[in-house]
């Protein structure tokens, strides 16, 4: 199942994600991974989540970012949930791409039973409708 978070900047997006991936730490029985663009999340996030900051794997657009998701469950089947802070611009704000991204990934998630939850930067007046069917 895949959730995206919207909102402009400031909107408390990063607060909420930050919320819902100490939870899922809590809850889970298996690995909790949250990506994001920098490593800025390090002292807000608990421990025992993986934290993993895309700019040091060189992750730039949406391509690269779905094969990083399908990776990193490759290499760990105990992961339950990912969370992915500021996608769309990880992606380069390509929402075409960022659109195809969603739909791959949420088909992905539900194949293997985890939990995707997305947050990005843009307002809802100016979401696609793919972007839409997700919030």
């Amino acid at each position: 199942m895949l959730k995206l978070i919207i909102g402009l900047k400031g909107t408390g997006k990063t607060k909420h994600m930050i919320e819902l991936v100490n939870e899922a730490v809590a809850r889970s029985k298996g690995s909790v991974v949250c990506i994001e663009r920098n490593d800025k999340l390090r002292y807000d996030i608990k421990y025992q989540c993986r934290l993993i900051p895309a700019e040091e794997y060189l992750i730039s657009d949406a391509y690269s970012l779905y094969g990083f998701v399908s990776g990193i469950y490759a290499s760990n089947h105990d992961i339950t949930d990912i969370f992915i802070d500021s996608a769309l611009r990880i992606c380069g704000e390509d929402k075409e791409a960022f659109d195809v991204f969603l739909d791959k990934t949420n088909s992905f998630a539900n194949v293997h039973g985890i939990n995707v939850t997305i947050s990005s930067t843009i307002d809802f007046s100016d979401a696609t409708e793919t972007m839409k069917k997700y919030i």
